[in-house]
């Protein structure tokens, strides 16, 4: 056995159960699984297979999961797999519940973009760029108006 086949089956196999509590797609969950099983059935080092460019070539292995393939050989971690096992803090969950967002473009924000605090939503709608995120599906205006509420609601009293 190569161990980076079997690291990656490892991950790969963790990603989709964390997936599948997330009741993700079922047909991604699956690619993941059929993904680890490929890895451990391959008879080379799966580096050697990448260097060769040749990871599309192993059954279950499209695109994306090449990708990643090759994010873990150069850096040891697969990004996807760290978002997944990092829970949002409560506070930003809740965005998820304001005009035009949904879990996964808070999501999104939070992983990709570094989006915290209210605050910080609060410029991105600003800016007029959370529109042009796939997911979007409510107005600025309104945004901006539920998350100034937000920030009055939680804002300390002052003396």
């Amino acid at each position: 056995m190569h161990e980076h086949n079997h690291q990656l089956a490892v991950l790969f196999r963790a990603m989709a159960d964390l997936l599948a509590a997330q009741r993700a797609n079922p047909y991604r969950v699956r690619a993941y699984r059929h993904a680890a099983d490929s890895l451990l059935a391959l008879e080379e080092d799966v580096a050697h297979v990448a260097q060769r460019r040749g990871l599309e070539e192993i059954d279950g292995i499209g695109k994306d999961l090449a990708a990643k393939i090759g994010e873990f050989l150069d850096t040891g971690k697969i990004r996807a797999y760290e978002e997944l096992k990092t829970p949002l803090p409560q506070e930003v969950k809740d965005w998820a519940e304001l005009p035009g967002l949904s879990d996964s473009l808070v999501t999104y924000l939070y992983f990709r973009l570094g989006i915290r605090t209210l605050p910080d939503l609060e410029q991105l709608i600003r800016s007029h760029l959370l529109r042009t995120l796939p997911g979007f599906t409510g107005s600025d205006e309104q945004l901006l108006e539920a998350v100034q509420q937000h920030m009055t609601r939680k804002s300390p009293p002052t003396p």
